[in-house]
């Protein structure tokens, strides 16, 4: 059993028969039908439980009302407080659908840098211009595999037919100049 319900349950039961409103006691009859009503329509147990809980909550506060239809009156109160609840989430997805399509400066947001922070630039200027002068060392042959491979994109074995060489010589050649460049620059990035 729930723990939240447990405590209106035990009150309800302390009453006596002639202190329960009428409202109270179609509830409770119909607590189990209003329980199958809601869950077909909200298609969820846990919701129709919360639903079923909140229609409790309300009828408290009408117990000195006299209520003509008390079962109508619970369906109608639970169908309000389901339309209530369709509305509120809505009214949030449709919030949050326009928050994540506006634009920064559409809200007066300040503008968002695209480019990176100063120091992370000097950097990579940095670490751009060691690894040239490494590049640069390479013997004539490492150094055109070097560029065909990593600057052109092409693989070992497009590499090894542009330079008229072995595939496993263009490997060689990248093996060494990945060596050199780690060895003066640091790790390739």
């Amino acid at each position: 059993m729930d723990s939240r319900r447990r405590p209106f349950e035990e009150r309800d039961r302390a009453l006596d028969d002639t202190d329960v409103h009428p409202l109270l006691s179609a509830y409770m009859e119909r607590r189990a039908d209003l329980l199958r009503y809601f869950r077909v329509r909200l298609r969820s147990e846990e919701a129709a439980e919360d639903l079923v809980q909140d229609i409790y909550l309300k009828i408290g506060d009408r117990r000195g009302e006299a209520i003509d239809n008390p079962t109508a009156y619970l369906y109608r109160l639970g169908t309000n407080l389901m339309l209530d609840r369709i509305k509120v989430r809505r009214r949030a997805e449709a919030r949050d659908a326009q928050w994540h399509g506006a634009n920064v400066s559409d809200v007066g947001g300040p503008q968002i840098a695209e480019e990176a922070p100063a120091d992370e630039a000097a950097a990579a200027k940095l670490q751009l211009s060691r690894t040239l002068e490494a590049v640069k060392a390479l013997p004539p042959a490492v150094q055109e595999a070097f560029r065909l491979h990593k600057l052109e994109g092409l693989s070992h074995a497009e590499t090894a037919a542009a330079m008229g060489v072995s595939r496993s010589s263009v490997e060689k050649y990248m093996m060494a100049s990945l060596k050199l460049i780690v060895a003066k620059v640091g790790r390739w990035p």
